[in-house]
């Protein structure tokens, strides 16, 4: 068990502040559990004291103190009393990353850790990263929005990148499991927040950038915002920087890394590209074909996921593939077969019309799905979705305004309404319609909204559920209620087929 000196020898001398002068048994003491959580500290615990959006972890020391805490790492002095030892810093996020390595005794050296980070596609390349080396013996990991993957366990995670105690547990339980690869989402927020500080990427991703994450608590500008993802490529180690030639921001991402670029393109040649690209709707099914070229060697490939800009996430995990030893043939094999929770997630249900869900929730992700959607030729493409609440009031209008300018029909609904009112935030959403748009209907329950959907859908309509993705519930005040778009397809299909 670690001791509390060899954690204080942890944190980097640029973020220590104060040390205070330890008696040796304080010193030697053993820490159990490391946490920001006041709730999970007791004795032979070190209590990490966070400033969050909402709280202020440096307000919950007394109480950790009282359930007989007597380590603690603040950004300012503490008011407790003298037997408690506070290490103050100048940033406990940077120091909670760096002492929750140690703690768990540096699980990211013992794996290669991908860095995916981008706007759009982290976690389909992620998983489709995991997929290609998984099929082929590889034993490979998953940290991203669908959760934590690794040799067949699951836990489900509340950020993109948990905060970095979860994440190094995770990454030793995965040490421990024998995996050999991580793809890991790294989200703006992580490198903002300091999530992954101390972890070492040796092999990066970018897939594009965009708007998005701006304001509020999230990102205060743009600029912000590009600036956090880039540094992925300049502070953590990068080795090779697997990039999307195609995207503008691809040289400003890898200005200033000394990673050796491998580019990726579905228009001109590149380190590795695509030709001859073509859509495929098979029964309910949609996909993309598409030639894979690579120093000179094509390979044919199948990929049962919609779209253009599934092929360049495609190319970014065979580039991954090829890293690690595989043929491009080994890797078209693997691809063949992938489906991706909440991503364009085909539910078979009715003949002839295609349900997908997916978790686009911004304009820019809407109007992308909805655009590769129309390329299918759909008898009328129909969308339904809604926004979350309290922190989506700017992409209310872009939703309702991209919905209204490619949907056949529009239906409105909730989706995390959490404490705000749904019928104001579909309002919000509403106001983006004109009279010569796309025509809409309201029904404020979701459920409501996926009956009305299922009822309603005639042959050859493409029906995208969006916004919730992989998400198995709904934010109702506070509470996350059981919701699975999935059985609610699944029983309304039951329902309408019995009806007849």
């Amino acid at each position: 068990m670690i001791t509390l000196a060899q954690l204080i020898g942890a944190i980097s001398p640029i973020y220590l502040t104060d040390t205070p002068a330890l008696t040796p048994e304080r010193a030697d003491a053993p820490i159990a559990v490391l946490s920001p959580d006041s709730r999970k500290t007791g004795a032979d615990s070190l209590f990490v004291c966070i400033r969050g959006a909402v709280q202020d972890g440096h307000a919950y020391a007394g109480r950790a103190y009282l359930q007989g805490c007597r380590a603690f790492v603040a950004e300012r002095p503490l008011d407790l009393p003298e037997d408690a030892a506070v290490i103050t810093v100048r940033d406990s996020r940077a120091a909670l990353a760096e002492l929750s390595a140690a703690f768990y005794g540096y699980p990211a050296r013992e794996m290669t850790v991908i860095g995916i980070t981008g706007t759009k596609g982290k976690t389909t390349t992620a998983l489709l990263i995991r997929h290609i080396l998984e099929e082929n013996d590889i034993s490979a990991g998953y940290i991203g929005s669908n959760g934590i993957q690794f040799c067949g366990h699951f836990y489900p995670t509340v950020n993109t990148t948990p905060e970095s105690c979860e994440l190094h547990y995770y990454l030793r339980k995965m040490a421990d499991a024998g995996v050999k690869v991580v793809a890991l989402e790294v989200s703006s927020q992580a490198l903002y927040l300091r999530r992954v500080l101390g972890i070492r990427f040796p092999l990066c991703i970018f897939t594009n950038l965009s708007h998005d994450h701006i304001g509020g608590v999230e990102h205060p500008t743009f600029e912000h915002y590009r600036d956090c993802k880039h540094s992925l490529f300049t502070d953590y180690g990068a080795e090779c920087i697997i990039a999307n030639a195609d995207d503008p921001a691809t040289p400003e991402m890898l200005a200033g890394s000394t990673g050796r670029p491998l580019l990726c393109s579905v228009s001109r040649e590149a380190d590795l590209y695509a030709r001859d690209i073509s859509l495929f709707r098979r029964d309910s099914r949609l996909g993309v074909e598409f030639v894979c070229i690579h120093g000179g060697k094509e390979c044919a490939i199948s990929l049962p996921l919609p779209g253009e800009f599934n092929v360049h996430n495609a190319l970014c995990a065979t580039a991954v593939g090829l890293h690690f030893g595989l043929s491009v043939e080994e890797i078209a094999g693997a691809l063949a077969s992938i489906s991706i929770k909440g991503r364009f997630e085909p539910v078979d249900i009715l003949p002839e019309v295609t349900f997908l869900i997916d978790y686009a929730h911004n304009g820019v992700s809407l109007r992308a799905a909805l655009e590769t959607l129309r390329c299918y030729s759909p008898a009328r493409l129909i969308c339904l979705f809604g926004s979350v609440g309290g922190r989506t009031q700017m992409r209310r209008p872009e939703l309702g305004a991209v919905a209204n300018e490619l949907c056949d029909l529009a239906i409105l609904t909730s989706d995390n309404p959490d404490f705000e009112d749904p019928e104001a935030i579909i309002d919000d959403i509403a106001a983006a319609f004109t009279p010569n748009g796309a025509p809409f209907m309201i029904f404020p329950d979701r459920h409501d909204a996926i009956r009305a959907a299922v009822y309603g859908a005639k042959p050859g309509d493409i029906v995208l559920l969006a916004g919730k993705g992989h998400e198995d519930y709904q934010l109702i005040r506070g509470e996350k209620v059981p919701f699975d778009e999935r059985a609610i397809l699944h029983a309304c299909a039951a329902k309408l087929r019995t009806a007849f």
